[in-house]
């Protein structure tokens, strides 16, 4: 179970407060996979971030009682001045993992090479990808985070990730951030759409995609945008 209590987040703009979350209270059960529908810029990667742990709230917390990964294929919290290998077994170590067997996994599957040992402000985007990937499934997760892409590289590489990452899914679930529709449809059980600091969940994600794509939709936010606005118009007092 990951628990949202109390929870807000937003980002200052010229524009005003880019709401995120504003006062979300709800529960999100980790016994079936959850499918998160968001049109772009309404903060699904942030979001993600947040349940991950490697963001914070502004305000409020969240509880997990399950072992969560970061996001899959995204380097976050790597540093681009320790080597690849330097940052999977630090990686290691702050998830409890033997050093030896994860920094093997990701050398084996990763397929980086010499590269292993560079720093990682010298790799490419997909390189950092296959490392991050690499990374995370080389760690035990009870849930899996996976914002839009799993992957990144050539046809075989990918192959070999779906692979793998079919195999992870067999014993964790996942809580999949995209606006595709007919991927989370294809990968999740249980529905959610993040909309104007409102997270509004579902028994499934047919009836979340239903919502999402009708007239339906707009009517379901209108109580949410309102109780976000005044969130908004809170947080830009002086203080």
């Amino acid at each position: 179970m990951i628990v949202l209590d109390n929870v807000s987040k937003g980002y200052r703009t010229a524009l005003g407060v880019k709401r995120i979350l504003a006062d979300v209270d709800c529960a999100l059960s980790t016994d079936l996979s959850l499918g998160i529908l968001g049109r772009n810029g309404s903060g699904k990667s942030t979001l993600m971030r947040m349940l991950a742990g490697s963001e914070l709230p502004d305000r409020g917390h969240i509880d997990r009682d399950v072992r969560v990964s970061f996001p899959v294929g995204q380097a976050i919290g790597f540093s681009n001045m320790m080597t690849g290998r330097e940052n999977i077994a630090f990686l290691a170590r702050v998830y409890g993992e033997d050093v030896r067997r994860t920094v093997a996994f990701v050398d084996d599957f990763a397929e980086l090479g010499d590269y292993l040992d560079e720093p990682l402000r010298t790799y490419s985007n997909g390189m950092r990808s296959r490392l991050a990937f690499s990374a995370c499934m080389a760690i035990r997760f009870d849930v899996y985070l996976v914002d839009e892409v799993t992957a990144a590289g050539d046809v075989e590489f990918k192959r070999r990730c779906n692979q793998l990452f079919a195999e992870r899914r067999r014993h964790a679930r996942i809580i999949m951030a995209s606006n595709n529709a007919k991927m989370l449809s294809l990968y999740c059980d249980r529905g959610a759409i993040l909309e104007g600091g409102a997270l509004l969940t579902f028994e499934t994600v047919a009836e979340a995609v239903s919502v999402y794509t009708n007239e339906i939709y707009r009517t379901e936010v209108q109580g949410a945008d309102r109780h976000a606005d005044r969130w908004a118009e809170r947080e830009a007092e002086p203080s």
